[in-house]
């Protein structure tokens, strides 16, 4: 794995810091469902190749009770980022993980795209996963029950690196799920 960069605190200087140094999309569900807020960013890359793997935290309304935190994270395959804050071995979603037909669709910049669940991952979290602009696309939710509101909340990502767009983001608490060991 790339090495893990120290996580960033919610804010305009950090997005932009991410948003500069991103060889994979940064992405962000627009418009933000309501009562959801921007609470961190990670990267995983070095200063020679850039940032291969970027993070955006989220954290929301839960559909049962008390607050829910989503990770949206785009990587270049064998990072392995993703699969770590899954909680899978291995860097990637591993063999099979797309069998049958997907379990949501997202729009991605504007182009249909599938997930599927991840099998093997830890009860307290649900885990899709898929590919958009040649890299994995993964959406990591806690409480577990808070992966339908990925399933069903008709999500559309747009990858904040494109700058024809200035959007104003609600910043949150800095979200503890960066901070975990992986």
């Amino acid at each position: 794995m790339l090495p893990l960069q120290a996580p960033r605190r919610p804010s305009r200087f950090a997005l932009d810091a991410l948003r500069e140094a991103a060889r994979v999309p940064v992405w962000l569900p627009w418009p933000l469902p309501v009562g959801w807020l921007v609470t961190g960013f990670a990267e995983a890359g070095d200063e020679r190749t850039g940032v291969r793997a970027s993070v955006v935290a989220l954290t929301g309304p839960s559909i049962t009770h008390g607050p829910a935190d989503m990770l949206v994270i785009a990587e270049e395959p064998g990072v392995g980022l993703g699969a770590a804050f899954a909680g899978l071995p291995g860097p990637d979603p591993g063999a099979g993980f797309d069998a049958g037909p997907p379990h949501a669709k997202i729009d991605a910049r504007g182009h249909p795209t599938a997930l599927w669940c991840a099998g093997r991952v830890p009860e307290d979290r649900a885990v899709y996963v898929g590919e958009a602009l040649g890299n994995w696309l993964w959406t990591i939710a806690w409480p577990a029950e808070a992966g339908c509101f990925i399933a069903l909340a008709n999500l559309s990502l747009r990858d904040l690196r494109d700058h024809d767009q200035e959007l104003d983001l609600p910043f949150g608490a800095f979200s503890p799920r960066l901070d975990g060991d992986l």
